[in-house]
């Protein structure tokens, strides 16, 4: 990033040594149509946008037809409200609006510095060590200005702690001040002279505060590198904590058991698994190298989490076995239990089944009381019948 070079002064007018301007920000080549841009939106953004017109409808009265559509002779109306009435409202008046402007972050920035770049080419960017006023003094603000040779409209860019400097300046009508951190191109296209401190200049560098960074980059170096110590340190004093997978007792890579000494060298090559029997669950198997499933044992139990899952439900592929077991029942007695959205579906399934059961049972007796009617009605007949041939 090239730079240039101007005259440090002080309130008095003396030289006080060189300052060295960013040429990226001082001396770039000044982009009008940008800055025109930004500061019409910066000059909208302004604007309250609070006029407001009432129209025909919001005027008070005018609800009643004046007179009669026809015989009068004049032209028909319908209210004296209307806009070509005295007192009636306004046709397409002026209401309440926005006028902000939505200018991108790039443009804002090349506006600015196309103004400092301007000023800077003019000679009218003047530089001060600081104003070191010991007390808020408005005669000492207008003497430091006449040292420099500041003539005209004058932007004071001020730190924001600078009380003394900032009460100094107010009372001048031909300077206006602004914090560092506001500076504009609108405000700087307004004046004539810009005016910083080494302080508030933005993009410098300063030779005599050059030692300073190097302290700064050693201290952090050295925490780094503290840093790094400790984490390689941390690992040591945590190295017994890695023993406990050998409690395992499922185990899944050979070449991890083979390591731990829970499998001799041609069990390893097999590929098999030595389960540790003594750690089993109840009616359960060993998970085998490649997953699979044994002979007669379809369902799968987690030791981690405890639960068991049956063949053709939503986990059942996704989990890898540490148990197998040959049925449900033995799952459960082991301390396993179903997912909770499954152990949800079957209390449905299960609710489903007896109800289904309980109306089976009513049809059922429903039909065996119609039977007996039936036959209580064929007994009637009957004796109804005998009775009607004895009287024969």
């Amino acid at each position: 990033m090239s730079s240039l070079k101007t005259l440090l002064k002080t309130t008095a007018g003396d030289d006080a040594g060189s300052l060295e301007l960013v040429a990226d920000v001082f001396g770039i080549q000044p982009n009008v149509p940008v800055m025109h841009q930004v500061v019409t939106a910066q000059l909208a953004a302004r604007r309250s946008g609070t006029q407001s017109t009432k129209t025909r409808a919001e005027v008070r009265g005018g609800g009643k037809k004046p007179f009669k559509q026809k015989g009068t002779g004049n032209a028909r109306q319908g209210s004296i409200r209307a806009p070509h009435f005295s007192g009636g409202g306004v046709a397409l008046g002026p209401k309440p609006r926005k006028y902000d402007q939505k200018t991108p972050k790039k443009m804002i920035k090349l506006a600015l510095r196309s103004a400092l770049s301007d000023r800077a080419a003019e000679g009218k960017v003047v530089v001060i060590d600081a104003w070191n006023f010991e007390a808020p003094k408005t005669k000492q603000a207008k003497a430091a200005l006449s040292a420099l040779g500041i003539s005209g409209k004058a932007l004071v860019v001020v730190d924001i702690d600078d009380t003394n400097a900032i009460r100094s300046f107010l009372n001048l009508p031909e300077v206006q001040l602004i914090e560092v951190n506001e500076l504009n191109a609108y405000d700087i296209l307004c004046n004539d002279y810009v005016i910083f401190s080494q302080a508030t200049l933005p993009g410098t560098s300063v030779a005599a505060a050059a030692p300073a960074p190097k302290k700064a980059a050693a201290k952090k170096a050295a925490a780094t590198k503290q840093a790094a110590a400790a984490t390689t340190e941390a690992p040591a004093k945590k190295a017994p904590a890695k023993m406990a997978p050998a409690k395992m007792a499922p185990v899944k890579k050979a070449a991890a058991a083979k390591a731990q000494g829970l499998l001799d060298a041609d069990v390893a090559k097999s590929g098999e698994t030595t389960p540790a029997t003594a750690d089993l669950p109840k009616g359960a198997v060993a998970a085998t190298q490649d997953d699979s499933a044994p002979e007669g044992y379809e369902i799968k139990g987690n030791a981690g989490s405890g639960l068991y899952h049956v063949p053709g439900s939503a986990f059942y592929n996704r989990t890898v076995a540490e148990f197998w077991f040959a049925t449900a029942e033995d799952a459960e007695a082991a301390g396993f239990q179903l997912p909770p959205s499954q152990r949800e579906a079957s209390a449905v399934e299960a609710s489903a089944v007896e109800a289904s059961a309980v109306e089976a049972s009513a049809v059922e007796g429903s039909a065996v009381e119609g039977s007996a009617v039936e036959g209580s009605a064929v007994e009637g007949s009957a004796v109804e019948a005998s009775a009607g041939e004895e009287n024969r």
